[in-house]
C-alpha cells in the first residue's frame, strides 16, 4: 500500500534577516500546522528540516527547504522521493503578490507567476501537478519593484492581521488534506470580512 501521507512544504529563504518578511509567508503558516501537531522541526537528510504527525486526521510530514527561495525545489522533490509520494500528495505553502493582503487561495497545478520558488519546485518535480495555498501578500506600493517589496517585513497594520490572516491560511490548509480542494476553495475563497 502507497504511503497516504502528505508532505506540505513551507517556502521562504533560510536565516534570522528573512524570517519576518513577505516571502516567508509560507513558512509563518508551516510553524503554525507545527503549533497545531505538537512537532518540532528536525534535520533531515534531504535537506529540509521536518516536522512529523497528523492534521486533520492525516499523516503528514511539514518541509521546510535549508536552500534560498529559487533553489528549494531540490529538497522538496528529494523529500517526495524520499517518501515515494506522487506529486498530488504535495501542497506547497508560498506567498503571492496578485491576492489581498490576508486572503487564501488554492489550487491544483497552474504557472509559477513568476515566483521562483514555485519555478525551482515545478523543475525539480518534472510537474506542475502539485498543490498550491497561496497567501496573499498584495502588490508593492507605488513603483516599487516586486523582488524588493517581498524581501521587505510586513507593515504595522498588517502585522496586527498576520496571526489571523496565517491561521486561516493554516484551516484552509487543512480542509484541502482532510476534504479536498473542492470544499477548500468554497470555504476559504470568500476574503474575510475587512474591518
Amino acid at each position: 500500500m502507497a504511503d497516504e501521507r502528505w508532505i506540505i512544504a513551507g517556502l521562504g529563504n533560510p536565516g534570522p534577516e528573512y524570517a519576518g518578511t513577505r516571502h516567508n509567508a509560507g513558512q509563518l503558516v508551516l510553524a503554525e500546522l507545527a503549533g497545531r501537531m505538537g512537532a518540532r522541526f528536525k534535520a533531515h537528510r534531504t535537506r529540509n528540516d521536518v516536522a512529523e504527525g497528523r492534521l486533520a486526521g492525516q499523516p503528514v510530514t511539514l518541509a521546510r527547504p535549508h536552500a534560498y527561495m529559487n533553489l528549494s525545489g531540490g529538497p522538496v522533490a528529494a523529500l517526495a522521493a524520499f517518501y515515494k509520494l506522487s506529486p498530488e500528495r504535495i501542497v506547497v505553502l508560498h506567498d503571492e503578490l496578485d491576492i489581498p493582503f490576508g486572503a487564501v487561495r488554492l489550487k491544483l497545478g497552474g504557472g509559477d507567476n513568476g515566483h521562483n520558488g514555485l519555478r525551482s519546485v515545478t523543475a525539480s518535480l518534472g510537474t506542475h501537478d502539485y498543490y498550491r495555498v497561496r497567501f496573499g501578500i498584495g502588490r508593492p506600493p507605488g513603483r516599487m519593484e516586486a523582488a524588493t517589496y517581498v524581501l521587505r517585513d510586513f507593515t504595522a497594520a498588517e502585522r496586527k492581521e498576520l496571526p489571523f490572516a496565517t491561521d486561516r491560511c493554516a484551516d484552509a490548509t487543512e480542509t484541502l488534506i482532510s476534504k479536498g480542494l473542492t470544499e477548500a476553495q468554497n470555504l476559504y475563497h470568500t476574503d474575510p470580512a475587512s474591518g
